[in-house]
């Protein structure tokens, strides 16, 4: 039985209670591949009953694990096989009705969200990825729940553009489809290089071919946390503020941890990976930019902004792993621009661009993320800004990926409201000089150099 200090209890209380510590998500991760037929409507059957029976009681056990600790898990959620794996030769209209089976268990199970309505295309497309990605705008305009990711690239194989082609396409007809909701569908659909298959972060999970039949994976969010601590530290040196980072992360992991280990042993399900991810909130208090600035920049994305970033994020994922052997997914700082209110601020004041988001993603751990840009940019800019993104993946063997949200109806200085974790978020500028000519060649990035280490 473990033993725990009076003021470990306390700390953990007061993060808690002052610093919005909490369980970002446990994620259930379920394979598909035994649910697999050639008949649309007995796949379906099978892929919701598999989810319901699964996962239900994920919720449950979610809300009793909260109560036994006083811990906040903010949300529950499923991850499922790509279904361009377990699709096969179903038409593509049949794809829809995968998507709006994967919704009603949700649903039914009283999820957050499920991810996994996705394809890995990071070399070539096979028929099932093709017919998958054409309708995902109907998927995710058609649904409440469900999530989509696609995989365009890889250290490994390079970059395929012909998949980023078809994926501007895609994130300009999922705004269409969902414009009298503000273009939300956009919000839940991610353009991944080198995509973690064990990431329980929505909207990128799903349930990597390699993993268990079932596993549980955690996100563990703590942006607060860090603040306050590196705000007790007062005006001690880099190199001493790293260490302080590097401690606190361990803390927030080692509780993660816990709630994992608990999960598992009461879904009877084998525990994946802790994710420590600093994922904000709109919340006061719950900012990764607000820790940028304590650290002693005077506004998130002036000069400077890059370095501190990169020194968060390699101590938040030294603290994770001195406190974990089972760290995973993503784990670092996320930057999404309408879930951070310190984010939100820095743009609306001109200190934060879309260029220096750019370079931020290059020491972060996700990329350009949750950006609202203005609903008449053309599809080639689009797949200009993933190819510009998705490079920094591919060059520096790291995961980035792009969530960008074409706003119809609204144009550079307007606002748009998603609600709850989503956030907010002012239309940002974006380049209109076209890619067109670049874009249109098609093929294929190769693969850098360093990527042969056989």
């Amino acid at each position: 039985m473990a033993i725990f200090e009076f003021n470990d209890i306390l700390e953990t209380v007061e993060m808690i209670r002052d610093e919005n510590l909490d369980i970002r998500t446990i994620t259930m991760g379920i394979s598909l591949f035994d649910c697999v037929s050639d008949d649309e409507k007995i796949l379906c059957g099978r892929i919701y009953d598999k989810i319901c029976k699964k996962a239900e009681n994920l919720v449950s056990c979610g809300d009793s694990i909260e109560k036994r600790y006083g811990i906040p898990i903010i949300n529950k959620r499923v991850s499922v096989t790509p279904i361009s794996l377990v699709a096969g030769a179903i038409p593509a209209k049949g794809y829809v009705n995968i998507a709006k089976a994967l919704d009603k268990a949700a649903s039914t199970l009283g999820i957050d969200f499920i991810g996994g309505f996705g394809a890995l295309v990071q070399k070539g497309m096979s028929d099932s990825a093709a017919k998958l990605i054409s309708v995902i705008p109907e998927a995710l305009a058609e649904t409440n729940l469900v999530c989509s990711s696609v995989n365009v690239a890889s250290t490994k194989a390079g970059i395929n553009m012909d998949a980023i082609l078809e994926m501007g396409s895609v994130i300009k007809r999922t705004a269409h489809l969902t414009r009298d909701k503000d273009c939300i569908g956009c919000a839940k659909l991610v353009v991944f290089a080198n995509v973690p298959e064990d990431n329980p972060f929505m909207a990128g999970a799903f349930h990597g071919m390699g993993e268990a039949e079932t596993v549980i994976n955690v996100g563990v969010s703590g942006p607060g946390v860090v603040a306050g601590a590196i705000k007790k530290a007062g005006g001690c040196s880099l190199l001493e503020l790293a260490e302080i980072v590097k401690k606190t992360a361990f803390k927030i992991t080692r509780m993660g941890q816990l709630v994992a280990r608990e999960a598992s042993d009461k879904l009877n399900v084998p525990f994946g990976i802790v994710d420590l991810s600093l994922a904000p909130t709109p919340a006061v208090g719950d900012s990764v930019a607000r820790i940028l600035e304590t650290m002693g920049l005077e506004r998130c994305g002036g000069c400077g902004t890059t370095a501190a970033l990169a020194l968060l994020n390699d101590a938040v994922k030294k603290g994770g792993v001195m406190a974990s052997s089972s760290v995973g997914g993503l784990s670092g700082a996320f930057i999404p621009v309408s879930e951070d209110a310190g984010m939100i601020e820095a743009v609306r004041m001109g200190a934060l661009s879309l260029e220096k988001l750019e370079a931020m993603t290059a020491v972060c751990s996700v990329g350009l993320d949750m950006i609202a840009i203005p609903g008449d940019t053309s599809v080639d800019i689009i797949c200009g800004l993933i190819a510009d993104e998705i490079s920094i993946g591919v060059a520096n063997t790291k995961t980035t990926a792009v969530r960008v949200i074409p706003v119809i109806g609204k144009n550079v200085g307007d606002e748009v409201e998603f609600g709850g974790l989503l956030g907010s978020a002012p239309i940002m500028p974006i380049s209109t000089y076209s890619p067109h000519d670049f874009i249109s060649r098609g093929g294929r990035i190769p693969a850098p150099i360093h990527s042969l280490k056989n």
